[in-house]
């Protein structure tokens, strides 16, 4: 056995890595089992851990185990395997404390330096943990049993993933399946749907005998939080949402029912599990789970599904360019399959190419950049290119698309060995205004959207869908991500809310004013059209002819669009707010220890909190009903055309006590049919696609300037 000390490694061969050659990527391959721990450090107030392990090589983490509760000497007993590229590379262990909820605790890290492992032979290796800011402190050990093996018949394979291998032989790389270049630890395996029903039973935590229960959901790294249900002990959730399966044998999903309690912290109910690997697969499974340290039950369906079409390879592995692909995709979202798979709408390809000009992180002026490409809830990473300020990864990301309107994400990091990785650059990207095929240059924004930072990315992308499948999801539940910041409290973002609902009230404000001023003959002219055309709607109305002017709306805008006479305009005043709010974010981090109005209101967050995000539904609310009829996103507003037009020949033939009488039917007759339906309202639904003005100054595309550096933009501020 061999006893390896933090920051001192021992070489049982004798063998530098000088003296190693030059490993080719994926030439060996590293068997590890990871067995246990022993005395590792106390991070809970109980006096144990819950611990877990990570393993990263070149900053990227390629296994983590599973989590032991409640135990300082764990047992784990799990094994991987993992293609090493060069043997100067080291393996990082570090180990965490599970903290659901929270911030995981760091309990101790180990280097493992490969090129001293003897080839061919398992070793059995122990590794002290150590905390780099306390040298001195005791973490504890770790068991390893580790096997390196040179893997020279797997060259070949290894050597298709090279980019200098391309030019070479094209017609070989066209020929390879995309499913045969699936990373382990990028891709996932399947999809675990979950529909939270209900809670039964809970535990009363409010002097009032109630509770306010939410669920916390954790699969590895994915999280998601359930809404709140106020002032009941027997929650009705009806939520529905996704998590990705990355292991093969499945996973433990953590669920903890909390009591939301405004201005302290809030109370835990209690806590329970689901194995996935008992579950069978393609099957809906109804789950009544008893809460743990709490009282009641929670009621889950749990169905878990093959994996979606996700893929990683390198630039020439193009599944649009190979004719037998693009004919199986162009077929699987074909007209004649409208009706195949509602929830599969289309096919999305993205090729990262290569960035220029970016921001320097590192001291010695360069970064180490790698990419991260988002939609919704797929999540998938290029290798990082290190020190180097013009990267090129040239790789190829494919995903299913679940809905239309969905927005392509992809953020440029810098990688920190030790540390979280540093912000570089960001682009958004609706799909629906991508342009098939078109490689263009993407000026990097700040984090907000607002405006842009240093450097550029070149993407290629390309959708297809299903048109009849988007509209029929556009109608449907929007995916709602299960990574997402948590809101703070800003006085700039708390004033931007308020202005924008100001401009809403106004627009209805001012009509009434119009209105008013007709009653009043202001303008006699004005008053006699606008009394005759009173007289003759309400002599002549019918239901019909509410959609139907709101058809002639749109239709009046289209046809005011196409004959150049746009009256849509950019809309400055929203773009000016986002920018004072960028930079009242660039005050916060650089005096985050003055005290101001931020100090005010902590004692009150939570209700200002809660007070932004209402202004801010408001003011969207409104904002999306004006851009539908402004066409600012034309397949919405194709689809309201043709839903009106629907709704004004129904209400035309129709009496209305049919159409009262149907939909109460339905209503009334929904739960017996469909007990565990979620509910959902098809016009909000509808509405949740149209971007509001914030969305619309996120997602616009800024031109690329070469001469132009937003290090010194200023923003001209009167007196």
């Amino acid at each position: 056995m061999l006893s390896f000390e933090n920051n001192k490694r021992a070489n049982p061969t004798g063998t530098s890595n000088a003296e190693l050659p030059l490993a080719e990527p994926g030439m060996y391959q590293l068997d590890i089992t990871l067995k246990r721990g022993h005395n590792l450090a106390a991070r809970d107030r109980r006096g144990t851990s819950d611990p877990y392990v990570k393993f990263k090589i070149g900053g990227k983490e390629v296994f983590r185990s599973k989590t032991i509760h409640k135990n300082l000497n764990p047992v784990w007993e799990e094994k991987t395997s993992i293609m090493i590229e060069h043997l100067r590379e080291q393996l990082y262990i570090k180990v965490f404390d599970y903290d659901f909820g929270l911030q995981d605790d760091f309990m101790g890290s180990a280097f493992l330096d490969l090129g001293s492992l003897e080839q061919n032979r398992s070793t059995e290796v122990t590794l002290s943990l150590k905390d780099p800011h306390y040298a001195d402190q005791d973490l504890g050990t770790i068991l390893l049993s580790v096997l390196l093996a040179p893997k020279e018949q797997q060259r070949e394979g290894t050597m298709l993933m090279r980019k200098s291998w391309k030019r070479s032989s094209k017609f070989q790389t066209q020929s390879i399946r995309l499913s045969d270049l699936h990373r382990k630890a990028q891709l996932w395996r399947g999809i675990v749907s979950v529909t939270l029903i209900e809670g039964r039973e809970l535990k009363a935590m409010d002097p009032n005998g109630l509770s306010d229960p939410y669920v916390k959901f954790r699969l590895g790294h994915q999280k998601y939080k359930s809404k709140i249900m106020p002032k009941t002990l027997n929650p009705q959730w009806r939520e529905q949402f996704d998590l990705h399966l990355y292991e093969e044998r499945g996973g433990i999903i953590d669920m903890t029912v909390w009591d939301k309690d405004a201005g302290k912290k809030d109370d835990f109910i209690g806590r329970c599990q689901v194995d996935l690997s008992t579950l069978s697969k393609e099957q809906t499974h109804k789950l009544e789970l008893p809460l743990e340290e709490g009282e009641g039950f929670l009621v889950l369906l749990v169905t878990l599904t093959a994996s979606a079409a996700v893929s990683i390879a390198d630039l020439p592995i193009n599944a649009l360019e190979d004719l037998k692909e693009q004919e199986e995709i162009l077929k699987r979202y074909s007209l004649v399959r409208m009706f195949h798979n509602m929830k599969d709408v289309g096919f999305l390809q993205v090729k990262v190419i290569r960035a220029e000009g970016l921001m320097a992180a590192d001291v010695t002026g360069k970064s180490d950049p790698f990419c991260v490409v988002e939609l919704n809830n797929d999540r998938l990473l290029t290798h990082t290119v290190y020190k180097n300020l013009n990267p090129e990864w040239n790789k190829i990301f494919t995903f299913n698309i679940k809905d239309i309107h969905s927005v392509l994400e992809v953020t440029v990091y810098d990688e920190d060995r030790d540390r979280s990785a540093d912000f570089l650059g960001k682009v958004a990207i609706p799909l629906l205004s991508i342009q098939n095929g078109e490689q263009k240059a993407y000026v990097l924004k700040n984090k907000q959207l607002t405006g842009p930072t240093k450097g550029v990315i070149y993407l290629e992308i390309d959708v297809i869908f299903n048109a009849v499948k988007a509209s029929f999801r556009t109608l449907m539940p929007k995916e709602q991500k299960y990574i997402e910041e948590e809101n703070r409290i800003s006085k700039q973002l708390l004033l931007r809310n308020f202005m924008r609902m100001k401009r809403c009230v106004m627009v209805l404000v001012n009509a009434a004013y119009y209105i008013n001023s007709c009653f009043d003959w202001d303008s006699p002219p004005r008053s006699l059209a606008a009394f005759v055309l009173f007289l003759f709607v309400t002599w002549n109305f019918e239901l019909y002819m509410i959609p139907l002017t709101l058809l002639l709306l749109l239709v009046w805008n289209y046809f005011l669009i196409i004959s150049g006479k746009d009256n849509r305009q950019r809309d400055t005043v929203v773009e000016d707010m986002l920018e004072d709010e960028e930079e009242e974010d660039d005050r916060d981090d650089k005096d985050s220890e003055k005290k101001g109005f931020m100090n005010k209101l902590y004692a009150i967050q939570e209700v200002c909190v809660s007070v932004q995000n209402i202004l801010d539904e408001v003011a969207s609310f409104g904002e999306r009903i004006k851009n539908t009829f402004n066409w600012t996103v034309p397949f919405l507003s194709w689809l309201a055309i043709v839903a009106l037009c629907v709704f004004t020949v129904i209400l035309y033939f129709t009496p209305l006590r049919y159409i009262v009488l149907v939909w109460g039917i339905n209503k009334f007759t929904k739960k017996l049919r469909s007990p565990y339906a979620i509910d959902n309202n098809e016009v909000l639904d509808f509405l949740s696609r149209v971007p509001s003005d914030v969305q619309l100054v996120q997602y616009q595309e800024l031109k690329h300037d070469p001469t132009h550096s937003p290090s010194k933009r200023k923003k001209n501020n009167p007196g």
